[in-house]
């Protein structure tokens, strides 16, 4: 391993790793693990430098090329995402996404109200993605909090392949944990049942954490009994931070404020004002910090010119805690002679690189004691701790956390008068029995594979309402939507390009947001919309607008639009409902195109580029599509590139030609694929030269149509056609379609599709279906439909009838080939078989699903997609087209 030393202090500039990191690196197939190693013992480093010696300098294959990285708070992502772009910017290898992405590692913020970057349209390239259990875990759940509708299942394959989730600090997680092994334990069957693709693993990283904690499902007993795990033994407990570490303990009754507050104060003057390091102080709940804050402030013993209070919880906005950890939650700001006082809440547990002289506690289940324990004399010598009890008598005063963990972790408690790291481990060694008392779980919900299969469906209903997940993220009542705040002006709506920016997000429980927006609900009280007071919207994706809220819009992951004037905030206490002055305003961001085109259902923000037709952009996205598959899927590389070429056929539908007019510039052609914003401005979208409106129209739709439609024209009896169901359905009564073939031979473009087998007809089908998100696996009318007010049979403003005129294609050999034209027929549309198409297109995906699995099946739908979308950020010139318009 001493080339992996070398390496390591490159990355990290320590001078060596510790023997448990080299350990970690040494193996050379990535395989899920749990990391159970105490605070202060680099587990970050560990796990980076682990992965960007394998993946990245190594270049091994059978490590994934995303690295996820789950934490339960902001704070936590925040501070990680610092030290791996630092990390990765010594290797000079950090990527900048203006420079070309080869042989570079992007490292993504996956963050409400933070730009991602564009790490989902490179699945080919290495990539570090750190964020929240909420983010993540609901993508990972093809519903992703705060990410465009339309990008779901593009996120969602990503997510499911080819990725190593690191779930950091997991006894913070409640049910996520439970959550994320069950998605494991699900990948691995898939893997197990013929996944030939890039396998996701999971390494479960902790100071406390337990190998029962796995053994909650069926599905995740053989994880529990076959995982490896990494830990520090007795014989490896050598060096200052196990022998020179004290931490003299003693418990203390309290049962309000301000007690709390005098105690704080009368401690840190007795530690000679932060002699030590500053003086921490943390609780259970955020309105009993901000008490205690306020309490802390009006105490007379304390001198506010000389000793610095702060207040650290997790409703504040990322623009009132960014300073945070330049101004006191860093190393080099407790050092002692300290003279600052900390209140804190949770959010300080894990993550955050602070050494207290003194810690005041809250008496808390086990596990966050533990982590409690670490933030004080983290870098060793000696510090104070004391442990207060409240007394709860009951759950509801114990909340968040039940009367019984506390109960348990005070008898534990009766044990100790020293509370270092060595202490703590002898303990648990001497007395294995207590381990299951000390470290319960039991997540309140157990997500079954039958539920994310349904998942991978992402169709709204009719109300635009989707399956809520919240309870497999987070079970209690804390489940939060993001807030923030803009002024709008009285009777102005907002602008629909508004989007938050990072630092303006708030993160608020959505039931307290429920109340303070709508007021309060009881069995004689009904409070379904807004009060009187209050201006707030949230995003319409069936409308592509801002919407006024409802009670029903306020749920977890939500993301609300707030009046500044309406108040719930404060700069210096964070969230709260009783504010009411005017909320500083952190300036929104203009939503990017892609975005824009992502959360509109009605969208073709993708298509205004130079002018293009439909050939030469399906040739480069094929090129594309084809040259990232040969380095993921490389069977299916031929398929990708017609999948490629074929993709935006549906665009010669008259109603998408008609919405492209510019007089007398306009290309006098019936394919353009791509043209320049002037060409659309103006123009009622979706409106054919006929006049006629069709609100709702999806190219990618007609494409997918036009593929039928050329089995229908010259293979009726292909197997992905009628070939197979043909006796039956004229057995069963059906008049089945007689098809004329036509007297020409199929062009070359045609023959490529007929000479594919029904799977790789129904792969390349939903490929081209799915290229946009919005079209997937089922078909219905849209409320553009309904509305329209014309009977025909209507789906996506296509009526079944229509005909797209003949078009070139590419060919495989790159010559230009004749597509005749096509007819769509609707009847693939309706549930079983049918007289003309055979299969209904919903058979045709559960039959895909029946081979890949939803995992495989959508990160094949994102490689399609990635391609697509980085073509059309491109500007090359058609020349096709040369002839026909300055370009």
């Amino acid at each position: 391993m001493d080339r992996f030393n070398a390496f390591f202090k490159s990355v990290t500039s320590f001078s060596s790793p510790y023997a448990w990191q080299r350990e970690l690196a040494a193996n050379e197939y990535c395989a899920n693990r749990l990391i159970r190693i105490p605070t202060g013992f680099g587990k970050t480093q560990g796990v980076l430098s682990a992965w960007l010696w394998h993946r990245v300098d190594r270049k091994n294959e059978s490590w994934p090329r995303r690295l996820v990285w789950c934490l339960p708070m902001r704070v936590l992502v925040e501070q990680t995402e610092e030290v791996a772009r630092r990390s990765i910017q010594r290797l000079g290898l950090l990527w900048d996404e203006l420079e070309d992405h080869t042989g570079k590692v992007g490292v993504h913020l996956l963050m409400g109200g933070v730009d991602p970057g564009k790490w989902h349209l490179y699945p080919e390239h290495c990539s570090v993605l750190i964020g929240t259990q909420d983010m993540l875990i609901s993508r990972a759940m093809n519903r992703g909090y705060g990410s465009p509708r339309a990008r779901w299942p593009m996120e969602f394959g990503l997510l499911n392949q080819d990725c190593l989730w690191i779930m950091d600090e997991v006894q913070l997680m409640d049910v996520g944990f439970a959550t994320s092994a069950q998605m494991q334990a699900f990948r691995e069957g898939d893997t197990l049942s013929g996944g030939k693709y890039r396998p996701c693993y999971t390494w479960w990283m902790s100071a406390t954490l337990q190998r029962g904690w796995l053994q909650k499902s069926p599905e995740t007993v053989r994880l529990a009994t076959s995982i490896a795990e990494n830990r520090i033994d007795a014989e490896g407990r050598l060096g200052h931070l196990w022998d020179d570490v004290k931490k003299p303990l003693r418990l203390e009754t309290a049962d309000k404020a301000k007690t709390i507050a005098e105690l704080t104060v009368k401690t840190h003057h007795e530690s000679g004002n932060g002699a030590f390091g500053p003086t921490l102080v943390v609780v259970n709940t955020v309105d009993r910090a901000v008490d205690i804050f306020e309490a802390v402030l009006k105490d007379r013993g304390l001198n506010r010119a000389v000793t610095d209070v702060r207040l650290v919880h997790s409703r504040f906005r990322a623009a009132e805690r960014s300073s945070w950890r330049d101004d006191f939650l860093n190393r080099a700001t407790s050092a002692p002679g300290t003279d600052r006082i900390v209140i804190a809440t949770q959010v300080v547990e894990a993550g955050v690189d602070l050494s207290a002289g003194v810690l005041i506690t809250e008496l808390a289940p086990w596990p966050s004691l533990i982590q409690r324990f670490g933030r004080c004399a983290r870098w060793g010598g000696k510090g104070h701790v004391i442990v207060l009890d409240l007394e709860h008598k009951n759950d509801k005063a114990a909340a968040p956390y039940s009367l019984e963990e506390i109960d348990t972790a005070r008898n534990v408690l009766s044990h100790f008068d020293d509370v270092s790291p060595l202490s703590l481990e002898v303990f648990e060694e001497i007395h294995p029995e207590i381990l299951p008392r000390l470290y319960p779980y039991e997540p309140k919900h157990l997500l079954l594979r039958h539920e994310i299969d349904e998942l991978f469906d992402t169709s709204p209903d009719l109300s635009g309402a989707d399956i809520d997940i919240s309870r497999f993220i987070r079970s209690t009542e804390e489940r939060d939507l993001q807030v923030f705040w803009v002024d709008i002006p009285a009777q102005s709506l907002p602008l629909a390009e508004i989007r938050p920016s990072r630092e303006g997000l708030c993160a608020v429980p959505f039931l307290k947001a429920r109340d303070w927006l709508c007021g309060k609900e009881s069995a004689s009280t009904r409070a379904p919309r807004l009060k009187k007071d209050m201006r707030a919207w949230v995003w319409d994706w069936l409308e592509g607008r801002w919407k006024p809220v409802e009670r029903r819009d306020l749920y977890p992951g939500q993301t609300v639009l707030v009046d500044a004037h309406c108040g719930g905030y404060d700069p210096v206490k964070g969230w709260s409902q009783t504010a009411t002055n005017t909320v500083p305003v952190v300036s929104p961001v203009v939503a990017e195109s892609s975005e824009m085109a992502d959360a509109r259902q009605d969208d073709e923000t993708l298509s205004t580029l130079i002018w293009q037709t439909i050939a030469f952009h399906g040739r480069e996205t094929g090129n594309l599509a084809r040259a990232i598959s040969v380095k993921l899927v490389p069977d299916l590389a031929e398929l990708f590139d017609l999948a490629g070429r074929w993709h935006d056929v549906g665009k010669s539908h008259p109603a998408f030609q008609g919405s492209i007019r510019l007089k007398d510039r306009r290309p006098n052609r019936e394919d353009i694929a791509k043209a320049p914003s002037v060409a659309w401005q103006g123009v009622n979208l979706y409106k054919m030269e006929s006049g006629e409106r069709r609100p709702g129209f999806r190219h990618e739709l007609s494409g997918t149509l036009a593929l039928l439609s050329v089995l229908a024209r010259h293979a009726p009896d292909h197997p992905a056609l009628l070939g197979p169901w043909r006796e039956f359905l004229s057995l069963a009564g059906f008049e089945l379609e007689e098809y004329q073939i036509p007297e020409l031979p199929p062009s070359a473009i045609e023959e490529e599709v007929i000479e594919l087998d029904v799977h790789s007809f129904n792969l390349l089908a939903y490929l081209v279906c799915a290229h946009h998100g919005k079209v997937r696996s089922v078909w219905h009318s849209c409320p553009a439909d309904q509305d329209s007010g014309d009977m025909r049979p209507r789906i996506h403003g296509i009526c079944d009838g229509d005909q797209l005129p003949p078009i070139m294609l590419y060919t495989a050999n790159q010559t230009i080939s004749e597509l005749s034209h096509s007819n769509m027929m609707l009847a693939t549309a309706a549930a079983g078989l049918n007289p003309r198409t055979g299969q209904s297109w919903t058979e045709r995906v559960l039959a895909l699903l029946k081979v890949y699995a939803p995992f495989e099946l959508a990160w094949l739908e994102a490689i399609l997609r990635a391609a697509d979308q980085r073509v059309s950020a491109g500007s090359a010139s058609d020349p096709l087209l040369d002839k026909e318009v300055e370009l």
